[in-house]
């Protein structure tokens, strides 16, 4: 029921902004609140996909950030949240164990995926996405990641008679800019003295990617994609693999929901590049709930305007592409937890079951379905 629930619903309840490359959806209720979407267009094919599926019993976010291309986080789209919701009903309900055979199951439907398009399209071996995935059932929270994608909690907090909010970081990042996932990586490689390699100030695994775990990137994980010379005719480099050097391993983090327990910011890189964790949360903390998601993208494009000496404006302007050079795609989800009053909560159904995709390109909103069903229904 899941995967059906899960095509694309945006037309109906998102739109573009002035900024033709932003898309947002600006309030929905679930079982415990509401949430808000949005998502800004760097890249030429969005490499972003996100998504909400909400249900009387549970409430799943996931944030999907490509790499190489837009068909493993397309894929992971229509896939993940489908094994999460089977494998939680076969089990009696979510545990770690359930979200990690549903990343291990999509991450096995990719590979066969990638086997069975890799005579046409080779390039499919190098496309890779991170993922965020958050559940709250019961009042309990679950919080898998791959990659650098973040997610952040706001809690409420006193500071004599003010009331202030606290930022908690409940994910991983994945990236190898962090000194302790380069120590990681290095200690599972003891033989091999240029597993993570700094070129220009930029830390790479192989001297090619900065995140140490992903869904995808197959030639990095099967040492016979990478030596293949068909692969390598294309331009990718050959790179002596003894053992994969990345994994689909995620990282999980589970969380008892408390009374002082806000709201929770789920992101692509692409809005903590701009913003600290803290900064995001007093914006959410200090500003209406309707189009928050919106406000935190509009926040990150003003840094990154800032950086480059432009005008906000200036920068709303660039066309995907070209905008690349100055932001990456982007994607926030924020999901404010409890009911309260004038809550739009209130209006949430018992029984009721929906699932809110973010559009597969903001520029076309999804002129070009075609394309992307292709890709999804190959598996």
């Amino acid at each position: 029921m899941l995967r059906s629930c899960c095509i694309p619903l945006e037309r109906c309840f998102g739109r573009k902004d002035d900024d033709g490359l932003l898309w947002h959806m600006d309030l929905k209720p679930h079982a415990s609140g509401d949430f808000s979407i949005a998502v800004v267009q760097a890249n030429s094919s969005l490499e972003d996909q996100s998504q909400v599926f909400t249900s009387p019993c549970a409430t799943y976010v996931g944030i999907y950030d490509g790499h190489g291309g837009p068909e493993a986080s397309r894929f992971i789209n229509s896939h993940l949240l489908p094994h999460l919701q089977k494998f939680a009903t076969e089990q009696g309900g979510l545990s770690a164990d359930v979200i990690k055979k549903a990343f291990d199951a999509t991450e096995e439907e990719f590979l066969h995926l990638v086997k069975r398009l890799w005579p046409a399209r080779p390039q499919i071996a190098s496309v890779g996405s991170c993922c965020l995935v958050g559940a709250i059932s019961n009042d309990v929270l679950y919080v898998a990641n791959l990659g650098d994608s973040r997610a952040v909690l706001g809690r409420r907090a006193s500071e004599g008679r003010r009331i202030a909010v606290v930022a908690e970081r409940l994910s991983t990042d994945h990236n190898v800019a962090v000194e302790e996932v380069r120590k990681e990586v290095e200690a599972l490689h003891p033989d091999d003295a240029h597993i993570v390699v700094n070129s220009r100030g930029v830390w790479r695994i192989k001297g090619i990617i900065q995140v140490s775990r992903s869904i995808g990137d197959i030639y990095l994980k099967k040492p016979e994609f990478n030596r293949d010379p068909f692969f390598q005719q294309f331009g990718y480099p050959g790179i002596p693999l003894k053992r994969p050097v990345m994994t689909a391993e995620p990282s999980i983090q589970i969380r008892k929901l408390k009374p002082h327990d806000l709201f929770l910011i789920f992101a692509s890189d692409g809005l903590w590049e701009q913003l600290s964790d803290e900064a995001a949360v007093e914006i959410v903390f200090n500003n209406p709930r309707a189009g928050i998601a919106k406000r935190l993208v509009n926040a990150a494009l003003q840094e990154a305007a800032k950086k480059k000496e432009m005008k906000y404006d200036e920068i709303t302007r660039v066309e995907k592409g070209t905008r690349r050079r100055y932001h990456d795609d982007i994607t926030v989800i924020v999901i404010y937890l409890h009911h309260v009053q004038g809550s739009s909560s209130g209006r949430f159904k018992y029984g009721t079951v929906d699932c809110t995709t973010a559009p597969v390109d903001i520029f076309s909103l999804n002129t070009d379905e075609a394309e992307e069903d292709h890709i999804l229904n190959l598996s």
